[in-house]
């Protein structure tokens, strides 16, 4: 019973040092991807057609008491 050696004593020796390098990749590619789409939304014009609403408003109106 002396060698005996937990799972995780196991699971830590037998790491694909590769595969941990692409899995960083992979990680720091949807986290960059996430950031960027965070930024692209929020630097986006919005056209709202407040001269159209106001126009339309004051038209009703004149309509309305014309």
């Amino acid at each position: 019973m002396q060698n005996f050696e937990s799972t995780y004593a196991l699971l830590v020796r037998s790491e694909e040092k590769k595969r941990n390098v692409l899995e960083i990749l992979v990680y720091a590619l949807f986290i960059l991807s996430a950031v960027f789409s965070i930024w692209h939304f929020g630097h986006q014009t919005v056209a709202f057609p407040i001269d159209k609403l106001a126009n339309a408003t004051v038209s009703t109106i004149d309509a309305r008491h014309g």
